[in-house]
């Protein structure tokens, strides 16, 4: 009787999985949608330049946590990340401010300009320091950021143009020509670029907690945020960076009280253990 042949085995590809990958493609989407964003200021259309922003700032809110999710980290996709941060964040705003409206200032426009790309690339690199030589911290700290986050920055540098978008629509010229006035902008840009290398303690949003009270009135606010975001984008996104500037400084009296507490901890300890001890002793 003749013996069946051993069927050949399937070949095994080495390699990762599709969803190991899904963080790094979505890092590549947002870093395209940063170019394209240069691209059509470069056309003229800033609505459009800002809205892929927007969604630029969007996806690098999501490959971080998508990429935990999914045990996907790594530190290919952490550098990839941070690259895309610098153009999308660093090089995109001004480049795109520039056209609109620093042009008008000659050669002294672009100033500013380095001035914010170079202050990104420092905070973006004293970031991932941190991280690399991450040692024991207290308890409060994971919960600010050094200084003004890069997206978050970005938003802020964009708010001239924010600005104007609304103005424009709105045919306010006195405002358009006040928001393309290029000492504005300039401003705007080297004050954001100030608040990146700070050492201004940020809130980072990410083990916020929010008393049970507060959480359908937060529901309801962001609701209508969105609600006027989608009816209008500009004076909502102008409206966001104001409030923003407000919560910096109660921001940093947040982390003040959380460190005065700390340190007052720290202070109790000794003396109840030096009693302790002493209440042994007798």
């Amino acid at each position: 009787m003749r013996r069946r042949g051993r069927r050949p085995s399937r070949p095994r590809f080495r390699g990762q999985s599709f969803n190991r990958l899904i963080p790094n493609i979505l890092t590549m989407i947002g870093l395209c949608a940063g170019l394209s964003a240069m691209r059509l200021g470069l056309d003229g259309q800033f609505g459009l330049s800002a809205i892929a922003l927007l969604i630029a700032a969007g996806i690098d809110g999501l490959d971080g946590r998508i990429a935990r999710l999914l045990r996907a980290s790594s530190l290919f996709g952490a550098e990839f990340d941070s690259l895309s941060d610098f153009l999308c964040f660093g090089v995109a705003p001004p480049f795109i401010l520039y056209l609109w409206s620093l042009h008008a200032s000659g050669p002294y426009g672009f100033l500013p300009c380095i001035l914010f790309t170079v202050c990104m690339a420092l905070r973006l690199a004293r970031f991932n320091a941190a991280i690399s030589g991450a040692s024991a911290q207290p308890t409060y700290a994971p919960n600010f950021f050094t200084g003004v986050p890069a997206p978050a920055g970005a938003g802020l540098a964009m708010f001239p143009l924010f600005v104007g978008l609304e103005a424009q629509k709105l045919h306010w010229q006195g405002l358009l020509v006040a928001a393309r006035y290029p000492l504005f902008d300039a401003l705007m840009l080297v004050a954001t670029a100030l608040l990146l290398v700070s050492t201004l303690p940020v809130w980072s949003f990410k083990n916020f907690k929010i008393p049970a009270e507060y959480v359908l009135p937060m529901l309801l606010g962001v609701g209508g945020f969105v609600a006027v975001l989608i009816a209008d984008p500009w004076a909502a996104l102008a409206a966001a960076g104001l409030i923003y500037l407000i919560m910096l400084p109660f921001s940093r009296r947040s982390y003040r009280r959380l460190k005065a507490d700390a340190e007052a901890l720290q202070e109790d300890i000794p003396e109840e253990a030096a009693a302790g001890s002493g209440a042994t002793e007798s």
